[in-house]
């Protein structure tokens, strides 16, 4: 038998020709690859990918005012400081900012399994204010009773957030995505955590924001923020307590025979609960502390400057600002397609004595919807938004919203058992 046969050489771009004339049985090289056997027994543990997220639209009417780069929020702390800031009244707004797409793994090991999560949406903030771009929600993975990245808080409590079209949420909320290591000793009816978290604070110069000797005040975070919660859940729902403990300092670096270093210690407490009302639930939140605001869903800063006139080499320092959040939110199931969120939300900070006039006092939130889900994994619905905002001298504005949002999900998942 005669064969010509062309083959490509490893490692190289040529083609050999060669013909070769046999009579032999079929070489071993040529039989049938032996077969692989794979382990399939039922309930043996395998990895697991999920990619899930949503295409959102919101479209609506603004009554009132508020900052141009939030229209489609009502974000308080961004309604007018002053009469007609942003212009008049009457604006319409629409976007796919709160677009979402995220990618969990599972993947099992001698230890446990290996959980991640990636999770972006296109909610600009930051240098990306207003703009409909790329935004990290969740870079976070854990195994067992320890984990790391970027993820919820323990201070904050995720399952207060009520069932909104509205993308910012209840002013009076602890709400933090952060950066932090975490270990969970506890999970099941007794859930426990602890973690270490990224430190961050702001802090208001008030009236002697143009001071020149309030220039060299730099900011520094000796320690982590240290947080943890404990959770008890039953079949009426859970309750739940969550504290917070921080130092923040701050140097001044000018040398002008002045001395405005100082440091503050930050610390709350965060008490919530979900109460089971048959298909409805009761979602409700208090919070109070000092130099938290960094936590909260809607504050502006967590360090407020006071006069200390009796020191000439300190004539204004730093403090602390007390503040209290309150939420209380009540989501209501009509039925297998129609579903309602009402509720309220407010914030109070305890001003100090040199914030300037326009500071961020008290915020009040409340939103009342409808919303409808024909089939799986489709919404629409409308909501009725109201806000107020109240400066430390008195001034106060409202924010008046009309918003109807169209949700598509989708969910595919490879592996797993």
């Amino acid at each position: 038998m005669r064969l010509q046969r062309c083959t490509r050489l490893a490692g190289a771009g040529w083609l050999l020709t060669t013909s070769i004339t046999f009579a032999m049985p079929t070489p071993a090289h040529a039989q049938d690859p032996p077969k692989v056997t794979v382990d399939v027994t039922p309930g043996t543990p395998r990895p697991s990918m999920e990619i899930y997220g949503f295409a959102m639209l919101d479209i609506g009417h603004d009554f009132k005012q508020i900052n141009p780069n939030w229209s489609d929020t009502m974000r308080v702390t961004r309604l007018p400081r002053f009469e007609n800031e942003f212009g008049e009244d009457n604006n319409t707004f629409a976007g796919v900012r709160q677009s979402r797409l995220g990618v969990r793994n599972t993947f099992p090991t001698d230890l446990g399994d290996i959980k991640t999560t990636f999770e972006f949406e296109l909610f600009g903030t930051g240098v990306d204010e207003g703009q409909t771009t790329f935004r990290l929600r969740h870079a976070y993975g854990e195994l067992g009773a320890f984990g790391a990245g970027q993820t919820w808080s323990p201070f904050m409590d995720p399952d207060v957030f009520p069932n909104s079209l509205e993308y910012w949420g209840p002013t009076g909320m602890v709400f933090f995505r952060n950066v932090q290591a975490r270990w969970m000793p506890s999970k099941g009816t007794h859930d426990l955590v602890f973690a270490v978290e990224r430190p961050g604070a702001s802090g208001d110069q008030g009236v002697y924001s143009d001071r020149v000797e309030l220039e060299g005040i730099r900011g520094r975070f000796p320690l982590p923020d240290f947080s943890g919660a404990y959770k008890l859940k039953g079949d009426w729902g859970y309750i739940r307590g969550a504290g917070m403990l921080r130092q923040i300092n701050w140097d001044d670096t000018l040398d002008d025979g002045l001395d405005l270093s100082g440091d503050a210690t930050g610390w709350g407490l965060n008490l919530s609960s979900n109460i089971n009302l048959g298909p409805s639930v009761l979602r409700v939140q208090y919070v109070f502390g000092e130099g938290i605001q960094n936590y909260m869903n809607d504050s502006p800063v967590d360090i407020g400057i006071v006069n200390n006139f009796s020191d000439p080499l300190r004539p204004v320092i730093g403090e602390p600002i007390p503040i209290q959040g309150l939420v209380l939110f009540l989501d209501l199931t009509w039925g297998p397609h129609f579903t309602s969120s009402i509720g309220y939300s407010r914030q109070d900070n305890d001003n100090t004595d040199a914030q300037g006039p326009d500071a961020f006092r008290k915020g009040e939130y409340a939103l009342g919807n409808l919303l409808y889900t024909p089939v799986q994994n489709v919404m629409m619905g409308t909501e009725l938004q109201w806000g107020r905002r109240e400066n430390l001298d008195g001034f106060a504005s409202d924010g008046l919203k009309l918003q109807f949002s169209f949700k598509y999900n989708f969910s595919f998942k490879l592996g797993g058992n």
